[in-house]
């Protein structure tokens, strides 16, 4: 068998709706994908060469080129063609009128001005088209008028006229003119429903053989929807699960027994306008003219054989594989074969597994009218169910919610939808309790379905943090700190006074923290669950009324250093009396508050020295300003000379105090340096 893809792909995409309608094809096998894509594969029996036809709408044209394939067993593709985007537009290109021209004779003739035509009737004139003109005549009553076209010709006796409505006939004198009139007038006709576009497939063979056209189109999205019964007794294990699919086949055909597949998946889809014309743009050259020459500068060569000969050859094309049978449809279109013999007789869906997507075959031939809606199941069986009380504080902060815990021990996955519930009583009764969200489903995962308010339980929630110190070390001049702030959930829990219950409280999760408690290593199976940033941890309400209290820890280690030398004193006088530190480290710390000390009060002195300086400097100033004012020679005069000179004996004796301060100062540094670098 050979194939065609005019675009290699087999799940593209289809505008909706669709509107395809096949001439000498039967649609045979539709695929749905939860993705909005629809798989549509038609037949015909042909004979020798054929020709096949589809009609499709004009936004489906592009994902027609796109994704159509043809399957000829015996035979081969010659290709397809369909008119233009604008088939009107091309057909009045090159005429000399336009569309609106046939809208009437006079309008035509008003177009064609100098064309040669022959006026049949009582009275015959061939001739050349001068004018066409509209006038108002009276009626013989004189009361109303109407409106006539007077055609004048000129004719080899002249001007003539006729009127236009009185003519028996017209014929233009041109056979090349008049073929083009005929051919607009076909381009109108067969173009009457606009926003459709006929493709013509060509079939090349011998024999009579079947020919499967098939593409891929966006459709509708197929919804999955689902119904769980709860038994009577709240510990039974399994609940009766039924799956349904509802199809809307809005494709513009009816559904006549076709082999229906639905796929739940999310496959890469892409759509290209193939049906667009697009133009390269081509660089504009001048034309030449004379001017100087201004010839380039040659850089040498190769010759050419020498270039080829020293280039190794390219490798030839790989050959083409073998054709098989089993090659025919593909993934997607083996998904579409039709159920093997004897398969169940009912109407259920047989779902399998795929590499990215769950395949659903319904075992029948199915019907559905354009226009119709269709709903059928895709599971019932039995599946493992246990209750629970599910708290999201986001969503009830004081209730937690009714929820189970649903397990897929099926064959194969099961897609998104929602899940109505119901529960059975003692008496056999059933009763609607809710609704549920159901995310994609692969087999052999859990889900936690929340449905309704449990007021049965009623939850209080405590949140608090600590900060303490854990470990400290002093190395390299630094005490490393090790400090543990732990948040602290507390859940104080009242449940029902005679129904156990098991809680999955949602806490989230904070990122770096570690939850210690309760211990997710010792919680076992179940206990401890992560879900998108969230822990889901278990507690087991044994029933009673006395309130339970639970707690939920989570705790993130902090690294601090403190710079020694240069430490603030009031932190390392807390650290040295913390009792998480060893007895050597906090005698080390006292220590260091000792040498700290030192360092203290020498820089004391030289603070106090530079005090007593700058007081002695102002009153200096001031002695100064006093002696510009004193005559030359007063006792006034002495006595402020006599104080100045005492104060600069003080300011020396207060400039080598200050030296032997600084001096103190650094040595009281570097035995704290000192002492700092020993420790490690």
């Amino acid at each position: 068998m050979h194939y065609f893809l005019s675009v290699v792909a087999l799940f593209g995409l289809f505008a909706f709706p669709l509107s395809v309608f096949a001439q000498d094809l039967a649609l045979k096998r539709v695929m749905l994908s939860s993705g909005g894509l629809g798989y549509f594969e038609y037949e015909a029996t042909v004979d020798g060469d054929a020709t096949l036809r589809l009609t499709v709408s004009l936004e489906q044209v592009d994902d027609v080129l796109k994704s159509l394939v043809v399957y000829d067993d015996k035979g081969g593709v010659g290709g397809l063609s369909l008119p233009g985007r604008e088939p009107l537009v091309q057909a009045f290109k090159d005429l000399p009128f336009d569309q609106d021209s046939l809208g009437s004779p006079a309008d035509l003739l008003s177009t064609l001005k100098g064309a040669q035509v022959t006026v049949g009737g009582a009275r015959a004139i061939t001739g050349r088209i001068v004018s066409v003109q509209k006038e108002t005549v009276a009626l013989n009553d004189g009361k109303a008028t109407t409106e006539r076209t007077r055609v004048t010709l000129l004719t080899d006796r002249g001007l003539q006229q006729f009127i236009l409505e009185e003519a028996e006939n017209l014929q233009f004198a041109d056979a090349a003119l008049r073929e083009k009139v005929g051919n607009a007038l076909l381009a109108i006709q067969n173009n009457r429903a606009k926003d459709a576009r006929t493709i013509e497939l060509s079939a090349r063979g011998q024999g009579q053989r079947t020919v499967r056209v098939a593409y891929v189109v966006e459709v509708p999205v197929w919804k999955a929807s689902y119904r769980l019964t709860l038994p009577a007794d709240p510990t039974a294990a399994h609940s009766a699960l039924q799956g349904w699919a509802t199809v809307e086949n809005l494709s513009g055909q009816d559904w006549r027994d076709v082999e229906l597949t639905l796929v739940s998946g999310r496959p890469v889809a892409f759509r290209q306008a193939l049906y667009e014309a697009y133009y390269v743009k081509r660089p504009e050259v001048p034309i030449e003219v004379a001017g100087r020459l201004m010839p380039g500068v040659d850089r040498g060569g190769v010759e050419a054989q020498d270039r080829l000969k020293a280039e190794p050859p390219p490798p030839p094309p790989p050959a083409p594989a073998p054709y098989r049978p089993q090659q025919e449809r593909g993934a997607a279109a083996a998904a579409m074969a039709p159920p093997p013999a004897g398969a169940a007789a009912a109407d259920q869906f047989e779902a399998t597994d795929a590499a990215t997507q769950v395949v659903f075959r319904f075992p029948r031939s199915v019907s559905v009218a354009n226009g119709r809606t269709l709903s059928i199941p895709i599971i019932d069986r039995q599946v493992p169910v246990q209750r629970l009380a599910l708290y999201q504080a986001e969503t009830a902060p004081r209730n937690p919610l009714a929820a189970i815990r649903l397990t897929n021990d099926g064959d194969s996955g099961l897609p998104a939808g929602l899940i109505t519930l119901y529960e059975r009583d003692k008496a056999g009764y059933v009763a609607y309790v809710g609704d549920a969200r159901l995310s994609g489903f692969p087999v052999g995962e859990t889900r936690l379905l929340a449905y309704a308010l449990d007021e049965k339980i009623v939850i209080e929630r405590d949140a608090a943090q600590t900060d303490r110190i854990a470990t400290g070390t002093i190395a390299q001049g630094a005490l490393r700190l090790s400090r543990i702030v732990r948040q602290t959930v507390t859940y104080r829990v009242k449940g029902p006074a005679k129904e156990p219950r098991q809680l999955v409280v949602v806490q989230r999760r904070l990122p770096g923290w570690t939850l210690v408690k309760p211990d997710p290593q010792s919680s076992g199976k179940g206990g401890v669950e992560l879900s998108e940033g969230n822990y889901r941890i278990t507690f087991q309400l044994p029933g009673g009324e006395q309130t339970q209290t639970f707690e939920v820890v989570q705790e993130q280690t902090r690294q601090q250093e403190l710079r020694l030398v240069n430490g603030s004193a009031d932190q390392i006088r807390v650290y040295a009396r913390a009792r998480e530190f060893d007895a050597k480290t906090r005698e080390a710390l006292t220590r260091i508050l000792q040498l700290q000390a030192a360092v203290s009060d020498a820089q004391r002195k030289v603070t106090q020295a530079d005090a007593e300086r700058q007081q002695i400097v102002q009153e200096q100033a001031r002695l100064r300003d006093n002696l510009a004012r004193v005559p030359a020679n007063s006792d006034l005069q002495r006595r402020y000379l006599a104080t100045l000179d005492k104060q600069e004996t003080d300011l020396e004796a207060i400039a080598k105090r200050r030296a032997d301060a600084e001096k103190g100062v650094e040595a009281a540094r570097e035995a704290l340096r000192a002492y700092v670098a020993q420790l490690g």
